[in-house]
């Protein structure tokens, strides 16, 4: 059974929390962090601390705070000799202070109030030495059926790639819902579509499956959409997007 301290109380924390302890291989057995609050949901399930100078011993310190905090809190753990992995996608592991480190970064948008399966989710694995990497695998698998390892260079990218994809795309999202409710328009109208964009890069390439009138070179339905639009950072997003996808499929065309 691998200890682990987990240090830091949002979102990635309690999904983490709740994840780990639902596992038959490894166990919470503190949470660390500074909003007394947020610890108060933590403390009716395991021990817990405000206080980064009062951790626990364990096999494995996970670090679930803000990535500029990340180094600062490593620092209270250089006594340890268990494992400190940040949950990062964007930070390289060498920010951690401790010799023993790594990185245990699930690779998934976390809301709050929102349950996950975490045997989905890509947990991407890296170790400055090869115990270690084993040991963060194991308890990757503990909870996780899709383990990767993955190097800093490797992860800062797909991170990059994960932001186009899931934060790019939720924001478009928003701006679709903007202009449904500009009408009185329900954006329940716009789910189907969501869905069935989504489903199909599960088996097409992002590439063979783009629709739409940008990919068809549709200049006068292009036209009337930026005759439509009146918030000014929208008309030049959709130009920019629109210019790019003809860019992709102009020898298409």
């Amino acid at each position: 059974m691998l200890n682990v301290v987990l240090l830091g109380t949002g979102n990635l924390a309690r999904h983490l929390f709740l994840a780990i302890s639902r596992s038959d291989r490894a166990q919470i057995v503190q949470v660390v962090g500074r909003n007394l609050n947020d610890l108060s949901w933590f403390s009716h399930h395991t021990a817990v601390s405000n206080d980064f100078n009062d951790v626990f011993d364990a096999n494995v310190y996970l670090i679930a705070v803000k990535d500029d905090a990340i180094a600062g809190v490593s620092k209270c753990l250089t006594n340890k000799s268990g494992i400190v992995a940040h949950t990062s996608g964007a930070t390289d592991m060498d920010v951690l202070i401790p010799e023993n480190k790594g990185v245990f970064y699930p690779l998934q948008s976390f809301t709050k109030g929102r349950e996950l399966d975490f045997k989905n989710i890509p947990i991407c694995v890296e170790a400055k030495k090869e115990s270690s990497l084993q040991v963060l695998k194991q308890l990757a698998d503990s909870i996780s059926s899709n383990v990767q390892e993955i190097d800093s260079d490797q992860r800062r990218k797909l991170h990059l790639a994960a932001v186009f994809v899931s934060n790019f795309t939720n924001y478009l999202y928003g701006v679709g819902q903007e202009i449904c409710s500009e009408e009185g328009l329900s954006f329940d109208l716009l789910k189907p579509l969501i869905l069935e964009t989504a489903k199909k890069v599960q088996t097409f390439a992002p590439r063979e499956a783009q629709t739409g009138p940008a990919r068809r070179n549709d200049v006068l339905s292009m036209q009337n959409h930026l005759n439509l639009l009146k918030n000014e950072k929208h008309i030049a997003l959709y130009k920019l997007l629109s210019d790019t996808i003809k860019e992709v499929y102009e020898e298409k065309l």
